[in-house]
């Protein structure tokens, strides 16, 4: 499916410009409006957010990447606008992109303000990362007044060490600390013919994942969701039509 497509069946406008953050850097990004959020009175009614993450800059990821259209689609469907961005160094954006992911979680975290201040009445947030974007993604927590989610898109298990610079356990104690907030929202997906993770490692990391989470939340009163879809023959690079048909249904009847 085409994003052409998508735009003309769910999107009532689209719009791509530039903004530049508190700390100086400015982000390119296209926002889509939903047509279905859309409906009725667009000034009262709640506002829905999704904002996308791509793979790795340094290996030519960029806020058009095929999968982040094909999951624009469900997410349009599903009342929301979708705000995606090329993080810095990459297209019109400026900056020099870090080799830890520290400056892109910072540049995550001012964006997500900076929409928030744009959209006074947003009730929903959905952060989703894919590949490298997933761990930018991981680093930010559940808000505090914005009901937020997170989906969790072909993971970097394999390739995290050096995706971080050899800083692997901080991302991988902010993914834990995500999973176990009493307020989150978590959709972790990946393929079982993953090239840079074993599906074996993968089902063992979500297991642990899993078991970890239901631990912590047995003795809270409220309790975070944490939902994790191994999606057969599917590769990091979702090239293959019945996988990609699988996930565009797994985010659409996932999203709140």
């Amino acid at each position: 499916m085409s994003l052409t497509e998508e735009d003309r069946n769910f999107a009532r406008n689209k719009r791509r410009d530039l903004v530049k953050l508190p700390s100086g850097t400015t982000l390119e990004y296209v926002l889509l409006e939903s047509s279905a959020l859309h409906a009725g009175d667009v000034f009262e009614q709640p506002k829905k957010l999704a904002i996308c993450l791509h793979p790795w800059s340094w290996l030519g990821g960029r806020m058009n990447d095929p999968v982040l259209e094909t999951v624009t689609e469900p997410l349009l469907e599903r009342g929301y606008d979708v705000l995606r961005y090329n993080s810095r160094g990459v297209g019109n954006s400026k900056g020099w992109p870090s080799l830890t992911g520290s400056r892109e979680v910072e540049d995550l975290k001012e964006l997500i303000h900076w929409a928030m201040s744009m959209i006074p009445n947003l009730s929903k947030l959905v952060i989703l990362g894919y590949s490298h974007g997933s761990l930018i993604a991981s680093m930010q927590p559940a808000l505090v007044n914005v009901e937020t989610a997170h989906i969790i898109l072909s993971y970097p298990l394999g390739p995290r060490q050096w995706l971080t610079a050899f800083h692997a356990h901080r991302y991988a104690t902010a993914l834990e600390s995500l999973v176990d907030h009493p307020k989150s929202n978590v959709l972790i997906i990946y393929g079982d013919k993953d090239e840079f993770t074993s599906v074996e490692s993968y089902d063992s990391w979500a297991k642990t994942l899993q078991d970890h989470h239901a631990e912590r939340q047995r003795s809270r009163t409220q309790q975070g969701r944490l939902e994790i879809v191994k999606v057969e023959g599917a590769s990091h690079f979702w090239r293959e039509p019945e996988a990609l048909r699988r996930l565009t249904q797994v985010v659409k009847d996932w999203v709140p």
